[in-house]
């Protein structure tokens, strides 16, 4: 997509969810909600802490039918850009025009799930479409499956997120297994990682923070800071009871960042990656 975006960056929350409990959702699903996250409400948060601009990713109980997503892009085109779920035979038509949009990436959300073969024709076509639209590839996933997944996309050219710093087990420290291994093939400058979602990385509230701290200065070792962006992982399914928008803030707040890498989080990495035109107040 185009830049379009004129209005002063503040701050880019690159991970939320928008959606109504009134929508159909999928069969294959882990989690249902019984209430509504809507695009007014996110917005909301976004003012009262201070931020400008955020990313919507397709929840994984809506499947691939991303058409409230698309709609609340179209309602704020300027502060916002989306991740869809889709099928790999998905024209590339479709993919274009969900471009126009504002979608900026798929996600694969593999939780739960087996493990795909990029190699499959399909697969490799769908990925063909992805680079060339320049998107990225979102990836959720437990971290000690993410090296042979990110193995596998290097060869496509394009770019790699991963959510809530691998989906790592907090209580296993930085050297369990999988996590040395995807800091390692992210030195080749093709994966980013979103800095989100500490509260579900399967410890205490103490020994998720600790990990988020002792990991932060790894990834910034061997992605480089100007490759990790913010998440609020609002509305925070599934924790919904013990986090909200304030407390995500805290959180990233007790990382301790420094002024520079606040920023580089916050504004410089995700407009880059989302593709905000950077204007600022």
């Amino acid at each position: 997509m185009s830049d379009t975006c004129c209005a002063p960056i503040l701050g880019i929350d690159a991970h939320a969810h928008v959606f109504s409990r009134e929508l159909d959702l999928t069969t294959a699903r882990r989690y249902t909600p019984d209430y509504d996250a809507p695009l007014a409400t996110y917005l909301a948060n976004l003012r009262e802490h201070g931020l400008s601009h955020g990313v919507l990713v397709q929840p994984s109980f809506l499947g691939t039918d991303n058409s409230y997503l698309l709609a609340a892009l179209q309602q704020a085109p300027e502060q916002l850009r989306g991740v869809v779920v889709v099928e790999r035979d998905i024209s590339r038509e479709c993919l274009a025009e969900m471009d126009r949009q504002g979608v900026v990436g798929v996600r694969l959300n593999l939780m739960g799930k087996a493990l795909p073969d990029f190699s499959e024709p399909l697969w490799r076509s769908f990925l063909a479409h992805v680079a060339e639209l320049d998107w990225h590839v979102e990836l959720h996933r437990h971290v000690e499956d993410l090296p042979a997944l990110i193995h596998d996309l290097m060869p496509f050219g394009i770019k790699i997120v991963i959510d809530h710093f691998g989906r790592p087990d907090a209580r296993l420290g930085v050297d369990q297994p999988g996590f040395r291994e995807m800091l390692e093939l992210g030195l080749n400058g093709q994966v980013w990682m979103k800095v989100s979602g500490i509260y579900r990385l399967a410890g205490t509230e103490r020994q998720n923070l600790d990990f988020a701290r002792a990991a932060l200065p790894l990834l910034e070792q061997s992605l480089g800071a100007r490759r990790l962006v913010w998440g609020s992982d609002w509305p925070h399914t599934q924790h919904e009871s013990s986090v909200d928008y304030a407390g995500a803030t805290r959180q990233l707040q007790a990382l301790g960042c420094s002024a520079q890498v606040m920023r580089l989080l916050l504004i410089e990495a995700p407009q880059a990656l989302f593709g905000f035109a950077l204007k600022e107040a």
